[in-house]
């Protein structure tokens, strides 16, 4: 299920924040966000190249069933890729996050889209005719391969930038 995934120390952060704004570190406070987001853009990376790289394949039309251009020229999977994002925060919930952006989404992809695709099935009306319906495959675990894969590399960074940066304060 796509949700957003959060690389959390939190004890060790909020620690580590207050000693920053009692030491008044403005340059070492910025260079930890920098870097931590540097430890979850290969993450973002391969989410958005696994996105637009997704299979979605349907069965086809039956014999004698009218078909045609879709009445949107944006693409489903591009759109989804312009979403992703990357968040630090070191205040009230300090981490890093990486997500999808629903505002970024058009308003005809609803939010469960995301959690369909990631299960490898999509169902979906017909040209927005709600009588008649169409059901696509897709590869499964678009979202949670590359998020189990980075998570250990991400968490390890995250724990060096800490540990650095508690160096450099003590």
């Amino acid at each position: 299920m796509p949700a957003s995934v959060r690389i959390l120390g939190t004890g060790q952060l909020l620690e580590l924040q207050r000693k920053l704004r009692a030491a008044g570190h403005e340059n070492i406070r910025s260079s930890m966000q920098r870097r931590i987001r540097r430890a979850a853009e290969p993450l973002r990376d391969e989410l958005q190249s696994s996105i637009r790289g997704l299979s979605i394949r349907s069965t086809g039309r039956g014999s004698g069933k009218r078909g045609g251009q879709s009445p949107t020229t944006r693409p489903l999977r591009a759109s989804i890729a312009q979403a992703i994002r990357i968040s630090v925060r070191t205040g009230g919930a300090p981490g890093a996050r990486v997500w999808v952006d629903k505002g970024r989404l058009p308003p005809d992809i609803p939010t469960g889209v995301l959690n369909r695709l990631n299960e490898g099935r999509l169902r979906h009306p017909v040209f927005g005719n709600r009588r008649r319906w169409a059901q696509q495959t897709a590869t499964p675990l678009w979202w949670d391969g590359p998020v189990r894969r980075h998570t250990p590399r991400m968490t390890a960074e995250v724990v060096r930038v800490l540990d650095d940066v508690r160096r450099r304060i003590e």
